[in-house]
């Protein structure tokens, strides 16, 4: 069956012919995620197949009711990786995970770990005389195997893993669609966050198949987002409607960072259908978790939900930022705002690496803006059972922010590329038959500093879109020694002439100091970046304990680079400022503060913040808006 065209296309997009390079401390997470996490996960967690071998065997297995997720979480974490590191070890090993996967799909398509008695349903059973898992989110696992397959097959061309996909959007049709006067919707299954996220996985199968059945099913399934039960209580998010009232996102229906791939798949119908209102809707809702609940790190939610509130103080979850990244690639691709990249760097750069050791054997549950920093297998460890003891919603999904990178790095625009990403390395793509190579040299983001060789394989014309952040407010730009003009923060340089290879693009980004003023429980403190970078304080790095940290003054503000200490895990970037009272302070990137176990505060006594480079939480955004 063909594929399906879609209606609308999205301003920019990710480049399917780009090869990447990465380098510096990037490279080397990556490089410690794939080697102690994801190439060993599955021998040392074989639960995490076993359970859909052993979903109609006796006594049933004692299960979390979103178990079926951590296969697909996984594979998709890997093959977004895998678009970074080419790494042939990963391949293999991904490979022989989704040949096993496939083969344990039911004849009727079914691919998760619950009995035949309640496949679907959003019940649970009694396991060892307990009074059961509740309501299990069954659909939302089938989203994350149909997530993680499409994506596989994708990039390998893998046609027992389309199969497998499709087997599944049959039989999500089969059960659900049409079924509403019999009382088969999916909004009754419960969960509704999770259990719907199914609109997003069919939009993209019918994207990739052409079958006109998954996409009236994800159109049903956004109809059923306005559900509303007996008692008139809303039974799931009402995304559409809410969005387009202008509810922001912490005040409607379900609140919880599941809620977002839902939300994704509203977008996905915009292109599809072309009709506005999800468009408008998907914009509204990703502007009102910026601006209310997008946290100093880069970080989504508190207590795995919005509050309304970017000072409030409960665990951000993982889970919650990854989904929140997706999300934010989806804002970008629709309207090529480059303060989207924007967030996009602050979470990658701060909460995204923060939430892994620098190991790569684990990532957290919870990444605090002040605190310590502890294993998920602590945190959740309520997740762990027989045969995954390291499993969790958190362990399976943290990567895959660091693969991310892979959708909005490099981007492509009709005759030109669009570069997001500064660091050491290289990246190449094509434009129309040219394969062109951006090679970087740079310490960024410890460093402001960009040496930017452009090598097209033979001269040719394009425009090459460079991103200038919010926060650079005086970037300096040459072009083999020629300075650059029109350069406006928080928007892209398009850059548009006949390249030859050895061609040099030089920046120099505003690497002041700024910062944001602290309101309600942070009151009185202020988080201080440097660039991208949120600057924190670490008391394995410094003499006072977090208490006695000394106060700054931001109109003397002098930051110095300093050595990294040589015990322990180094930091990335470490920075030194005199406190008023004549004291040093040594302040360290957030993705390494906590690293060694030692508490660390982002939010700092910082005197006169008010007065320069103090950027409200709205503002430039809505400026720029």
């Amino acid at each position: 069956m063909p594929k399906a065209s879609a209606t609308l296309k999205p301003v920019y997009d990710r480049s399917p012919t780009a090869k990447f390079d990465l380098q510096g401390p990037m490279a080397d997470y990556l490089r410690a995620v794939t080697d102690q996490w994801l190439l060993p996960a599955p021998s040392a967690n074989p639960a995490m197949l076993d359970i859909f071998r052993d979903r109609d065997r006796q006594p049933h297995r004692d299960m979390v009711p979103w178990a079926g997720e951590f296969a697909g979480k996984h594979i998709t974490a890997c093959v977004q990786v895998l678009r970074l590191t080419r790494d042939e070890a990963l391949h293999e090993r991904t490979a022989q995970f989704v040949q096993e996967l496939v083969t344990l799909q039911g004849e009727d398509g079914y691919l998760g770990p619950w009995d035949r008695d309640n496949r679907l349903t959003g019940k649970g059973y009694n396991v060892r005389g307990r009074r059961g898992v509740g309501a299990t989110w069954d659909a939302w696992g089938h989203y994350h195997i149909m997530l993680g397959l499409l994506l596989w097959h994708e990039d390998t061309g893998d046609r027992a893993a389309l199969r497998c996909a499709k087997k599944i959007g049959d039989l999500f049709c089969e059960k659900f669609l049409g079924q509403k006067r019999r009382g088969r919707r999916l909004v009754d299954t419960g969960s509704t966050e999770m259990n719907l996220a199914p609109i997003h996985s069919l939009c993209l199968l019918y994207r990739r198949t052409g079958n006109a059945q998954y996409l009236q099913l994800a159109r049903q399934i956004q109809d059923e987002f306005a559900s509303r039960g007996r008692d008139g209580e809303p039974l799931a998010g009402d995304y559409l409607e809410a969005g387009l009232a202008e509810v922001p996102f912490f005040e409607g229906p379900k609140p919880r960072w599941e809620s977002l791939h839902p939300i994704q798949g509203m977008l996905e119908l915009h292109w599809l259908d072309g009709n506005e209102d999800g468009r408008t809707a998907f914009e509204h809702l990703w502007w009102s978790i910026v601006e209310t609940d997008r946290h100093n790190n880069g970080g989504f939610t508190s207590a795995e939900k919005a509050q309304g509130n970017p000072f409030h103080q409960g665990a951000i979850e993982t889970c919650c930022t990854v989904a929140w990244a997706a999300m934010s690639i989806d804002m970008l691709r629709l309207t090529g705002s480059s303060l989207v990249a924007d967030e996009l760097e602050l979470s990658t750069i701060n909460s995204g690496i923060g939430l892994h050791s620098a190991s790569g054997r684990w990532v957290t549950y919870n990444t605090p803006m002040d605190g310590v920093r502890r294993a998920s297998a602590h945190d959740i460890v309520f997740q762990a059972r027989e045969g995954s003891p390291e499993l969790n919603c958190c362990s399976v999904n943290g990567p895959r922010i660091l693969g991310m990178i892979s959708d909005w790095a490099l981007m492509e625009e009709a005759g030109g590329l669009v570069l997001n990403w500064y660091g050491l390395g290289a990246i190449s793509a094509q434009v129309d038959d040219t394969q062109v190579t951006l090679k970087q040299e740079t310490e960024y983001p410890a460093e402001g500093s960009v040496k930017l060789t452009v090598q097209p394989e033979r001269v040719c014309e394009f425009s090459l879109a460079l991103r200038i952040p919010y926060w650079s407010e005086r970037t300096r730009v040459t072009v083999n020694g020629e300075k650059v003009g029109g350069i406006e923060a928080g928007s892209y340089l398009t850059l548009q002439r006949r390249w030859r290879r050895g061609d040099v693009v030089e920046i120099q980004f505003d690497m002041r100091p700024h910062w944001w003023v602290g309101e309600r429980e942070c009151k009185g403190l202020v988080s201080l970046y440097r660039g991208p970078v949120l600057l924190t304080y670490d008391r394995r790095h410094n003499e006072m304990d977090p208490d006695d940290v000394p106060a700054l003054d931001a109109t003397d503000l002098r930051l110095r680079r300093a050595t990294p200490e040589k015990h322990g895990a180094p930091a990335m970037l470490t920075m030194t400022a005199q406190g008023t009272d004549g004291r040093r302070v040594r302040l360290v990137d957030f993705a390494s503060a906590g690293e060694g176990g030692a508490p660390y505060r982002s939010w700092l006594p910082i005197r006169k913040a008010g007065r320069a480079r103090a950027f409200r939480r709205d503002n430039p955004l809505r400026s720029h808006r």
